[in-house]
């Protein structure tokens, strides 16, 4: 159902209150006539229009041409009965709103013509009804010839950028799919040999482990070197793809912060040492997760950042001075605890959280993966 005031024309330079004193002004003309039966015609006739309008503005098919055409009829009507043509300023504006070529082309000519016409008659039929306001008669005729057109333009823009907008968003979508399907058949060809080949020598070897130990120690290195292969083959596919830094998603991070007019204090050196790109793609997420929740549910005034790598980790910390969540966090909903857990879980991650006093998370990844990679 619409609301009352979108039968008003809606534009950013004219207010609601502009429309509301056209829709007054009209009586002042209608009572400036000396017959009771003129004023009562008058006070018909607008009220017919706004009807007309009204059923214009709901009407969602091939009908809307009549109520336009009976307004245009109206508007004749209180131009030469009562000198009153700002009604046209009504119609004017629900013409730029007709999408189909063709209709709004036809109801616009015919527009421009009635008032156009019924005026001219008017200075010849009462010159003095007129003539007083002949400058605010040229600017509504103005209106008339311009506001329709300009506001048809405006309307066929905006619908144009959203169809721009759905096609880059579509795009985007096949993009993304096609790289996942490009990533799942990389990892097939890149690891399913290979992990079914591990699988029969690994069943092989646990046959053979107590009948013929040697043969079964020469399986186990086949699986070992083939492990190895898979693994670099996968490390030699990761690296292909765009990992996100840290320092890249920390830029992001400043701008967030800045837009949520918070403060943000960042400690030590996000550029760890020999950290491997799917590690430090899967802290920026994390990071970014992290942040976000700080921005949308914290309710405080500052972020404090901490990057740091131990022996045995690498560590983020992230704490803000809200109002806290309660232990573990869950419930809190939609904060994407979850989601970050499970990509941690990944590289043998964690997290900690403690919601005392603000919000304090703490991620960890420990370090023995980069040996690990940089073995195999």
């Amino acid at each position: 159902m619409e609301s009352w005031y979108s039968i008003f024309p809606k534009n950013k330079w004219i207010s609601i209150y502009v429309w509301v004193i056209f829709c007054l002004l009209p009586f002042f003309f209608i009572f400036r006539s000396s017959s009771r039966l003129e004023i009562g015609v008058g006070i018909l006739i607008l009220l017919l229009f706004f009807l007309s309008y009204m059923f214009s503005f709901k009407s969602k098919s091939g009908l809307v041409y009549m109520w336009i055409s009976f307004e245009m009829v109206i508007n004749i009507a209180m131009t030469l009965l009562f000198g009153y043509v700002y009604l046209s300023l009504f119609t004017a504006f629900f013409i730029g709103n007709i999408r189909n070529p063709v209709g709004f082309f036809i109801m616009y000519g015919l527009h421009i013509a009635f008032t156009i016409g019924s005026i001219v008659a008017g200075f010849f039929i009462e010159i003095d009804l007129f003539l007083p306001q002949v400058h605010f008669i040229l600017i509504t005729v103005i209106g008339v010839v311009l506001l329709p057109f300009n506001l048809y333009n405006r309307n066929k823009r905006e619908k144009l950028e959203g169809q721009l907008e759905t096609a880059k968003e579509r795009i985007s979508e096949l993009i993304i799919f096609e790289e996942r399907q490009r990533i799942a058949r990389d990892l097939h060809d890149t690891l399913g040999q290979k992990l079914s080949l591990i699988g029969l020598k690994s069943d092989l070897a646990g046959k053979l482990i107590a009948i013929d130990p040697s043969t079964a120690k020469k399986e186990m290195l086949d699986i070992r070197q083939t492990a190895s292969s898979a693994l670099k083959e996968v490390r030699e596919l990761v690296s292909d793809m765009r990992a996100t830094k840290l320092e890249e998603e920390l830029q992001r991070i400043r701008q967030i912060i800045k837009a949520a007019e918070m403060e943000l204090i960042i400690q030590g050196d996000p550029a760890f040492a020999n950290m491997p790109p799917i590690v430090e793609n899967v802290l920026s997420m994390c990071l970014k997760e992290a942040v976000t929740n700080v921005v949308k549910h914290s309710f405080g005034k500052r972020c404090y950042i901490s990057f740091e790598q131990t022996a045995n980790d690498f560590v983020i910390k992230i704490e803000d001075d809200g109002i806290g969540i309660s232990r573990g966090g869950e419930s809190l909903p939609g904060n994407g605890l979850q989601g970050m857990r499970e990509r941690l879980e990944f590289v043998n991650g964690s997290i900690e959280i403690d919601g005392s006093t603000g919000t304090k998370l703490t991620i960890l990844v420990p370090v023995i993966m980069t040996h690990i990679m940089e073995r195999d």
